[in-house]
C-alpha cells in the first residue's frame, strides 16, 4: 500500500470537546470519557461500535488500557504511541492505516487532562534528560526561549512580532465563545507583561487549562451513510530529529520542514489551496517557526509575515481560529484540539468566526521541545 492510496480513505464522522477552561470535580479520565461519550453520539454510533482506540495522555502510563476499561470498550485494535502534543495528528494516519487494512471498523482517537484544577501542574512521566539537569532548565519554556533568542539574533525577529501572534491569537479567542481567555489585550500589555524566559513573557506562553477532546474516524464508504458531514483524511506526515533542545541541529529549525511537504504531497493540494492552518502555538514563537517551515514564508521571515494582523481575524491567511493555544486551550497536549477546530470550520459549525468557504484544513502538531512535527490535512467531500 503506497502513502497516496490513503488519501480520502477515512474520515472524521464524530467530533467533540469537554471541561474546556476550568472543570472542577472531574478526573482526567472523567473528562475524556465525557469527549469519547459526546464524539461517539455526534458520529450516530453506540460506545459498542467503537473497535479501535488511539489515546495518548500526560498522566496515564498505559492510556488505551485505562481508555478501555472506563469506557467498557473491547477494541480488536489500539495503540498508545505518545510523541507529545503531536500524538494526534499522528494518530489519524494510525487509525486510517487500520481502516483501511480492516483491522477495525471505527476508531476513537482521545484525550484528557484536568490540569488546571488539579494544581496548575503538568504532571508528566519524562525522564530526566542527563545533559540538561545539571544547568536547572524550567521546561519547556527555557527550550522554546532558546528558539526565540536565535531567532531573534539571526533573523531580527521582535519581541513586537512575537506580541502580534498572541494579539491574533486573543483576536479569534473573541470570536469563540468556549475560549478560555477572552478580553481586550494590547500589544503593550504583551510587552509589558511578566518575563517568564527572556524573551519570552507570560503572554507568549501557552494557558493552563483543563480539557479533553475525541474524534471518531470511519472508512470513508461507511462515512457517506451517516448523518453528519464527513471530514475527510487526506494525508499526514511526521519527522523528528531530536529529544531534548540541547540535541536540536538548528534552533531555527524544525522538522516541519519535513512533515509538511509529506502531508501535502499524501494530500495532494498545494499550500495555496489550504484555508485554515491550525499550528500548535504552546509559545509565540511556535507560529513564527511553523509557518516558516511549512512554507507560508521564508524562513527568517515568520516575524514580519505576521505583523499588522495577516494572521488576524481578517486577514489574508486565518490561523489558529480557535484561539490556539494561547487563548482557547491548552490542558498539556494540545494537539487534538487543533483537528477539534478545523473539523468545526469545515463543517460550517464555527459560528461568528466560520471561515467562509472552508473546504481544506492544515493542522500541525509539536511535541516536546520542538521535537516530533506531524501535520495532517483534513478536507470536505468537495476535495475528494
Amino acid at each position: 500500500m503506497s502513502e497516496r492510496s490513503l488519501r480520502g480513505k477515512s474520515a472524521i464522522v464524530g467530533m467533540a470537546t469537554a471541561g474546556i477552561g476550568e472543570a472542577p470535580g472531574f478526573s482526567a479520565m472523567e473528562l475524556l470519557g465525557q469527549a469519547a461519550v459526546a464524539a461517539v453520539r455526534d458520529a450516530g454510533l453506540k460506545l459498542q461500535d467503537i473497535d479501535g482506540v488511539f489515546a495518548a495522555t500526560s498522566s496515564h502510563a498505559f492510556p488505551t488500557m485505562s481508555v478501555v476499561e472506563y469506557l467498557g470498550l473491547k477494541p480488536r485494535f489500539f495503540d498508545s504511541t505518545n510523541v507529545g502534543g503531536s500524538s494526534f495528528e499522528l494518530h489519524l494516519l494510525q487509525a486510517t492505516l487500520a481502516l483501511e487494512a480492516g483491522l477495525c471498523d471505527a476508531a476513537l482517537v482521545c484525550y484528557g487532562s484536568n490540569q488546571r484544577t488539579a494544581g496548575s501542574k503538568l504532571v508528566s512521566m519524562s525522564e530526566p534528560q542527563w545533559h540538561e539537569t545539571p544547568y536547572g532548565p524550567r521546561h519547556p519554556i527555557t527550550a522554546y526561549a532558546l528558539a526565540a533568542s536565535r531567532h531573534m539574533a539571526q533573523y531580527g525577529t521582535t519581541r513586537e512580532q512575537l506580541a502580534d501572534v498572541a494579539l491574533a491569537a486573543r483576536g479569534w479567542a473573541n470570536l469563540n465563545p468556549e475560549a478560555f481567555a477572552r478580553g481586550p489585550l494590547t500589544k503593550e500589555e504583551v510587552l509589558s507583561a511578566r518575563m517568564i524566559s527572556d524573551p519570552l513573557t507570560k503572554a507568549d506562553c501557552c494557558l493552563v487549562t483543563d480539557g479533553a477532546a475525541a474524534c471518531v474516524l470511519v472508512r470513508a464508504d461507511r462515512a457517506k451513510d451517516l448523518s453528519v458531514k464527513p471530514v475527510y483524511f487526506l494525508g499526514a506526515g511526521a519527522a523528528n530529529y531530536h529529544r531534548s533542545i540541547v540535541a536540536m541541529p538548528d534552533l531555527t529549525a524544525t522538522a516541519a520542514a519535513e512533515s509538511g511537504p509529506r502531508a501535502l504531497e499524501m494530500a495532494r493540494v498545494g499550500r495555496e489551496e489550504i484555508d485554515l492552518v491550525m499550528l500548535y502555538d504552546a509559545f509565540t514563537i511556535n507560529t513564527i517557526l511553523f509557518l516558516e517551515d511549512l512554507s507560508f514564508c521564508a524562513k527568517g521571515e515568520g516575524g514580519r509575515f505576521v505583523e499588522d494582523g495577516r494572521i488576524a481575524p481578517g486577514g489574508e491567511l486565518a490561523v489558529n481560529t480557535n484561539g490556539g493555544g494561547l487563548s482557547c486551550v491548552h490542558p498539556g497536549m494540545y494537539g487534538l484540539f487543533l483537528i477539534a477546530e478545523a473539523v468545526a470550520q469545515i463543517r460550517g459549525e464555527a459560528g461568528e468566526r466560520q471561515i467562509e468557504g472552508c473546504e481544506l484544513a492544515l493542522c500541525h502538531g509539536n511535541g516536546g521541545t520542538l521535537s516530533s512535527q506531524c501535520t495532517a490535512i483534513l478536507g470536505s467531500g468537495a476535495t475528494l
